[in-house]
């Protein structure tokens, strides 16, 4: 083991040494302007970068519409005035020229041409651009689109307030939601009521695995239980929230109005108001982060209590043994309640490490849903008690 780790230190420090030295001697002896497309393919909306990298020995200036060309099918695209401005770079340093305000200009798919003429030298590069997949176009149009212009209008009629804007949408989603999730926790209680039935089956056919599991489909049809309630629930949420992820991720992005509607295109993106109290929620970090991640998995771990049987929930195994005849056996079969102290602790956890790993909105997203779940679940409990 001691050899292994000693190669591979000497392979790693090999890799290091030569990349230090590659990179000294690409910035030493290039004495060139590297310009080039930060991406070389792009899809409608594009919101287009070029990286610009001064190698030289001097510093140089450029116009972004003067010294920088590109041109659609030998047409050079023309630029807003507001856009167009000097650009002074020192000796060694770089620069990234964003023209993501400019997305209306990339609007037909084709081949896109860089030309750019700096001290009487031109450089070149080049970049396609494509209209996105059928499946990406069918998801834009069905769930981004509407949700953007969702956010769009909750911003527009809460003065520009972030949070209120994500406070509204998370309640619009859970009530959208709440018909799918009303059959899941009444779903989860019919699989508590029938445990003991569970128990009954996995006693009697301890030594047969797979008629276990036959039995027990045979079990969840008469008493019209999935247990796959819960998972599936949460299969449904994943994509809605990964939605709202990519639009408050890219809502900065002037490329993203391609999507707003037309009665909502007055809206200026400098008017938003990310902070919430002490927490900006387009970044992470801090004590306030903490403690909010903190307060999101208790409401989580409550929800979930609250979701489990009344029962004292016993760490209990069914060892079974193996007979010398038999091959095909279980070594253990995790009890059901087993299961379910495992997503007490299990849940709780996972949104704990996506609230403090991500940005503070979707701790506020994930606290306000789950405080949701937590009344329903009340409701539900005090249904099924009558």
């Amino acid at each position: 083991m001691k050899k292994f780790l000693d190669i591979l230190l000497i392979v790693l420090l090999t890799i290091f040494v030569v990349n230090f030295f590659n990179r000294d001697k690409e910035i030493k002896m290039d004495n060139t302007i590297l310009i080039e497309f930060v991406n070389q393919s792009y899809t409608i909306p594009a919101s287009v970068w070029v990286k610009v990298n001064n190698f030289t020995d001097k510093s140089v200036v450029f116009n972004t519409c003067n010294d920088i060309k590109i041109n659609n099918s030998w047409r050079e695209i023309v630029f807003d005035k507001s856009f167009c401005r000097d650009i002074s770079l020192n000796t060694l340093s770089g620069t990234i020229i964003d023209y993501s305000s400019q997305y209306d200009k990339f609007s037909n798919i084709w081949k896109y041409n860089l030309n750019v003429k700096i001290d009487d030298k031109e450089y070149y590069d080049q970049f396609d651009l494509d209209n996105k997949g059928t499946i990406k176009k069918i998801f834009v149009w069905l769930f981004y689109a509407p949700i953007y212009n969702l956010m769009i209008f909750l911003l527009n009629i809460f003065w520009w307030v972030f949070w209120w804007a994500i406070l509204f949408i998370t309640i619009i989603i859970r009530l959208v939601l709440l018909y799918p999730q009303h059959k899941m926790m009444i779903g989860q209680k019919k699989l508590q009521a029938i445990q003991p039935k569970i128990k009954e089956i996995q006693k009697e056919y301890k030594w047969n695995q797979q008629m276990i599991w036959v039995k027990l489909m045979e079990l969840y049809k008469k008493e019209k239980v999935n247990p796959m309630w819960s998972c599936g629930f949460l299969i449904i949420q994943m994509p809605i929230l990964l939605v709202i992820y990519n639009i408050i991720l890219w809502i900065k992005d002037p490329s993203s109005f391609y999507y707003t509607y037309s009665f909502l295109q007055h809206f200026n993106l400098e008017s938003i108001d990310y902070n919430f109290f002490w927490l900006d929620l387009l970044s992470s970090g801090g004590i306030w982060w903490a403690i909010l991640a903190i307060s999101v998995a208790w409401i989580q771990f409550l929800q979930v209590k609250l979701s489990l049987s009344n029962k004292n929930i016993d760490n209990k195994w069914i060892v079974l043994e193996k007979k010398k005849w038999d091959d095909s056996y279980s070594q253990f079969m995790p009890d059901p309640e087993m299961m379910n102290k495992f997503m007490l602790y299990w849940m709780p956890s996972m949104v704990w490490i996506f609230t403090y790993t991500l940005f503070s909105w979707v701790g506020i997203y994930w606290w306000i849903s789950t405080l949701f779940m937590l009344f329903q679940q009340l409701i539900v409990n005090k249904k099924l008690k009558k």
